[in-house]
């Protein structure tokens, strides 16, 4: 395994806290949960640059969950956040877009979803959670070594699959994982056998 990835979660609700503890400790995670938003941010003052992704809460007594990512970015640039909210807004959605927010979850979320989007934000941060996520970048690093030798664009490779550019690339970049299908339908493109892009896996 990879780094381990440190998770701050700020959100008054005790439940919420416990309920992402136990969800993402099995993955790897370290996580710290803190229900008070002033002491959050006074966790990330003293411990700068430590946490890799940051778990907010939109209403929180006292203070917006965006009014204090404002506050936390003056303070760590780089984390990433992932609001969470019951109540989701064109206009909240429009600001957490503004303060590069990684991901916008309305709750409730489902366990999976969130590891989902936990995954993939650790991924383009290039820290790796799962044994399966290294396996994903593993699949993506060899379609992208064996498209190159072969001299196909992601276009040409669209064409001969019948897959998206777009789904694609998200593949080769591990940001999307691919189905069995479209490992075979990528693997007989490349006119290589489908286990040899699973690496040493």
């Amino acid at each position: 395994m990879s780094s381990r990835l440190r998770v701050l979660i700020i959100d008054d609700d005790v439940k919420v806290c416990e309920y992402l503890q136990e969800l993402l400790t099995p993955d790897g995670c370290e996580v710290v949960s803190i229900n008070d938003p002033d002491q959050g941010l006074a966790r990330l003052k003293e411990e700068k640059d430590n946490f890799h992704i940051l778990i907010l809460d939109l209403k929180m007594p006292g203070i917006n969950g965006l009014q204090l990512l404002e506050k936390i970015r003056k303070v760590d640039k780089d984390i990433a956040a992932i609001i969470l909210t019951a109540y989701p807004s064109l206009e909240s959605a429009t600001d957490a877009i503004n303060l590069d927010v990684a991901a916008y979850m309305q709750k409730p979320f489902s366990g999976e979803d969130m590891r989902e989007t936990i995954a993939r934000v650790a991924r383009k941060k290039g820290i790796v959670v799962r044994r399966e996520d290294e396996l994903h970048i593993t699949i993506g690093r060899r379609i992208r070594e064996v498209r190159r030798q072969k001299g196909l664009t992601l276009k040409q490779m669209g064409r001969r699959t019948n897959l998206s550019v777009s789904l694609l690339s998200q593949i080769e970049r591990a940001e999307s994982s691919a189905s069995v299908s479209s490992l075979f339908k990528i693997a007989n493109s490349l006119d290589v056998r489908i286990s040899e892009l699973f690496g040493d896996f």
